[in-house]
């Protein structure tokens, strides 16, 4: 145990090993779907949302993918440009649209899943043969954990 002002060592701070744990992540995802359809991160978390929940809000995609709303708006516009995604005015508030994937923005999106899978799959088992047979070391239930003590089982945890 340290005590309370002996000096940080960031490489050993778990704040800062979980920063960058999920920045690395993101890097190399992105290489991903970057690389046949040339997303933006944000760009991405908005076609994933709507692939995921077929027709929400831009305020519903900010809060599920954890985006500022200049972002989400950005992304948006620019799924919009390819003819990824369509709206339609929300009847009961006209400042707010309803967006869907279109027809091309689903084929998007699906042969997309497949790639995203692999490479979560390929975490997911460079972990398992990293951790061997301990089964205290099970990464989604140690990222729940993780989740639960935060707060972030649901959104951002904002």
């Amino acid at each position: 145990m340290t005590k309370s002002d002996d000096p940080i060592a960031l490489e050993e701070f778990l704040p800062y090993r979980l920063t960058r744990l999920a920045g690395e992540i993101s890097r190399q995802l992105r290489e991903v779907y970057k690389a046949e359809h040339a997303l933006t991160v944000p760009e991405w978390r908005a076609l994933a949302t709507l692939g995921q929940y077929g027709t929400v809000t831009a305020r519903a995609i900010g809060v599920h993918a954890c985006m500022h709303k200049t972002k989400v708006s950005r992304a948006i516009a620019a799924l919009e440009e390819r003819r990824w995604l369509s709206r339609d005015r929300n009847p009961d508030d006209r400042r707010e649209d309803f967006l869907h994937l279109t027809r091309l923005g689903r084929q998007t999106y699906n042969q997309l899943v497949p790639k995203l899978r692999a490479f979560e799959t390929a975490i997911a088992c460079r972990f398992a043969e990293t951790a061997g047979k301990d089964p205290s070391l099970d990464l989604s239930a140690t990222l729940d954990v993780l989740e639960r003590v935060l707060g972030i089982e649901d959104g951002c945890g904002r």
